[in-house]
């Protein structure tokens, strides 16, 4: 197929071997060399196609960027070609980096501009975070080392991305291009150095234009002002986002003015404090507190042992192995593994902070064993159709029958002492299981003793109200952007000393042989 580029055209696909579009009339082949195939998106300003290379043997498929100009822009196109051969010098420069799109051509034609540049085959990072899931530490540390030098090459150009964010970091496949071949797949490549982005410095966006995508975007960027530091912010996010699987609206409070992606994080794909410290840094508001520079933030991410232990109390966790299915680029450049003292007092810092190690391995979820013969297939359905309410209100209602009450019952700290083990531990892998380790038992049991037992913390922490509400249900969030540990629900809690439900239940668990891991052990 061959894809007219005209700005309106009614029916722009056309037959491969079509010289000129059946609906306008215009040329399809750009430059008598490149063949636009197909529409792969559009701003303000500009249009981006896939394309072919009609002049060599294979074929190969490249980027076409086209700079349009809407009606009564046309005053300005003089001063706009000058910027767009500048940007194009500045695009061939960047493109000498093994991560940069290398530039293939700049052009005009029909009083049209056209960046031509080379296609970067692989996932993006936001369309491998949908495939895959949330990212663990390790693949933000891998993340971090490959990207931060590639802005440290463009920074020490006068050159500020201004636009970073999953949707514009491809995984490379592969690469065509000779003088790369020895860079391995599974490299991260920035993208979309846009053309839009010299408009900035014309006549044609109205004053307050802002540039980039506004879930990313530095505050300072928000009033027009861009420098290095605007990049890490947005890279920052950006690593937020695929820890979390969260948009980033969701993960920062505008009534507290603070960040509280670690509540959105999964139990078992936690952050250790250094980690964590960076990221912190990496997305302050103020860019006084925020790093100044890409190498600023590798040298925190990767210090020395010696370094690591004469100036941080807690040095770097060992990135763990990257899960079966996603390879982890550059895995050489890792954080080393600290002595197991460094380790331990790491862990102790996590303790205190109130971030509990990674949680035991999920289980299989289709077990529903049960010391008394109780069917708990009804949950599991629920549960398997996020049907979080109405598998809240059974959940209550199985623990009833299990602790030999009346269904829709309540419990008491005795009731849950005496509870099977065996059906406790199913309801538990039940939650734990469908809502990929954001809910259950043993999820709230960790956050319990990682915040020292203090109930009013753990109520905090897991998003519940501090007092016990005339009705069972308020303040509860039946969604996957609830807090981690937020259901299963109190709502089956009673006596004059409620509170205790989350020390009983922990009690109960470790009785199990579920005992929440604080991290403390020296093993």
């Amino acid at each position: 197929m061959s894809y007219c580029v005209i700005p309106g055209c009614v029916q722009p696909e056309n037959p491969e071997s079509a010289k000129t579009c059946q609906s306008c009339g215009s040329k399809l082949i750009l430059k008598a060399r490149y063949r636009p195939i197909q529409a792969l998106g559009q701003g303000g300003f500009g249009r981006t196609f896939l394309a072919v290379d009609e002049d060599i043997p294979s074929k190969p498929r490249c980027v076409v960027k086209q700079l349009f100009f809407q009606k009564g822009e046309t005053q300005h196109i003089h001063k706009v070609k000058d910027l767009f051969y500048h940007e194009a010098v500045r695009l061939d420069d960047l493109g000498h980096h093994p991560q940069i799109p290398s530039l293939l051509a700049h052009f005009e034609q029909n009083q049209r501009l056209y960046l031509v540049q080379e296609f970067i085959e692989g996932p993006t990072l936001s369309s491998e975070l949908k495939q895959k899931g949330a990212y663990q530490e390790a693949e933000i540390r891998a993340l971090l080392n490959d990207l931060l030098p590639v802005l440290t090459f463009i920074h020490d150009r006068q050159i500020v991305h201004r636009d970073i964010k999953p949707a514009n970091i491809i995984r490379r496949i592969g690469s065509d291009r000779p003088s790369f071949q020895e860079q391995q797949a599974g490299q991260s490549v920035l993208i979309d150095f846009g053309i839009a982005k010299l408009l900035s410095a014309t006549g044609m966006m109205q004053t307050g234009t802002i540039i980039g995508s506004p879930e990313y975007m530095a505050p300072e960027q928000n009033r027009g002002k861009v420098v290095p530091a605007t990049d890490l912010y947005s890279l920052g996010v950006t690593c937020l986002h695929l820890l979390t699987g969260m948009s980033p609206t969701h993960l920062y409070d505008a009534n507290q003015d603070r960040w509280r992606w670690r509540d959105f994080v999964r139990t078992d794909k936690l952050v250790s404090a250094d980690l964590g410290r960076i990221l912190d840094k990496m997305v302050e508001n103020a860019l006084t507190k925020r790093y100044q520079s890409a190498v600023e933030v590798l040298r925190d991410l990767n210090p020395t042992p010696v370094a690591s232990l004469a100036l941080s109390p807690s040095p770097a966790i060992a990135p763990s192995a990257t899960p079966p299915g996603r390879r982890s680029p550059i895995q050489s450049k890792a954080a080393p593994v600290p002595p197991r003292a460094t380790r331990w007092r790491d862990a102790f810092e996590q303790f205190w902070s109130g971030v509990v190690p990674s949680s035991n391995p999920v289980r299989e979820p289709d077990i529903l064993t049960s010391s008394l013969g109780i069917n708990y297939s009804r949950l599991r359905d629920l549960l398997a159709d996020q049907k979080w309410k109405q598998a809240d209100e059974e959940t209550r209602t199985l623990l009833c029958q299990a602790a030999g009450k009346y269904p829709r019952g309540y419990l008491f700290e005795d009731d849950i002492a005496k509870m099977p083990c065996e059906d406790l531990q199913t309801i538990d892998r039940l939650w734990v299981n469908y809502s990929d380790s954001r809910f259950g038992f043993s999820i709230q049991s960790r956050i319990y003793e990682g915040v020292g037992k203090d109930y009013g913390a753990f109520c905090d922490r897991i998003g519940w109200k501090t007092y016990n509400p005339s009705l069972p249900y308020e303040g509860i969030q039946f969604n996957l952007k609830a807090p981690i540990g937020h259901l299963p629900s109190r709502s089956w809690s009673a006596g004059s000393k409620w509170w205790r439900h989350a020390g009983a239940i922990a009690a109960k668990l470790e009785q199990c042989e579920l005992k929440p891991e604080t991290g403390l052990s020296e093993a």
